[in-house]
């Protein structure tokens, strides 16, 4: 595992060095999206506003804000939430935003995979829970289409300043790390199994009668 701090945006030659399991924290711009924003552009026609020569990190969050007096939004809390909600749009979002690297919750599926082996992109995650922790290293510039999509849905153009630890769950070849875990963790429970005595083809007990 190797640890970089990455500037943004990030090259070609950045994205392909990363590997699963590699830690990264990111300095430069950023910008948001959800579901709302995806089906507004990639599926409707509408122009996408962000610049992919300056933006090609997006972030999967809704984050809470708070307009200010000086008519200048302040973030209030922000989390990662699950890519694979939106795998219906990533391969259509990395190929036509110019994405280098997405941050989001759970992973990807085939076909984002195939769209990040092709064009170099790699997806990370979150190594901890800590929302609040990042604050201090996130400004707001600008948000487009709040009118349109609402808070939480529009589109927030971020600097964000070693935002981090994050860890590379799906790199440029294709390789995913929680796949790579979960055989470690089949091999590991059939050796458990077998020095327990335990059967591996054993059936767990329900709970309170709850149908499988």
């Amino acid at each position: 595992m190797a640890v970089y701090y990455l500037n943004l945006p990030l090259s070609e030659e950045d994205a392909v060095k990363l590997k699963i399991g590699d830690m990264v924290y990111v300095t430069g711009p950023v910008f948001t999206c959800r579901s709302m924003l995806q089906k507004y552009v990639l599926d409707e026609g509408n122009e996408m506003t962000v610049d992919k020569s300056k933006y090609n990190m997006l972030f999967h969050t809704g984050p809470i804000m708070k307009l200010c007096e000086d008519g200048k939004y302040k973030m209030i809390s922000c989390m990662p939430t699950s890519s694979i909600r939106f795998e219906k749009w990533t391969p259509k979002a990395i190929e036509q935003w110019g994405l280098r690297i997405i941050l989001g919750k759970t992973s990807v599926g085939p076909a984002s995979t195939e769209a990040m082996k092709k064009f170099k992109c790699v997806h990370i995650v979150p190594q901890s829970v800590s929302p609040n922790d990042w604050i201090d290293c996130i400004t707001v510039e600008d948000v487009d289409r709040i009118e349109e999509l609402g808070k939480t849905e529009a589109t927030w153009r971020l600097q964000v300043k070693n935002l981090g630890p994050f860890v590379v769950d799906v790199d440029c070849e294709g390789n995913h790390l929680f796949d790579k875990n979960l055989d470690t963790i089949k091999t590991r429970q059939k050796e458990a199994y077998k020095k327990l005595g335990i059967d591996e083809d054993l059936k767990y007990t329900k709970l309170y009668g709850l149908p499988d």
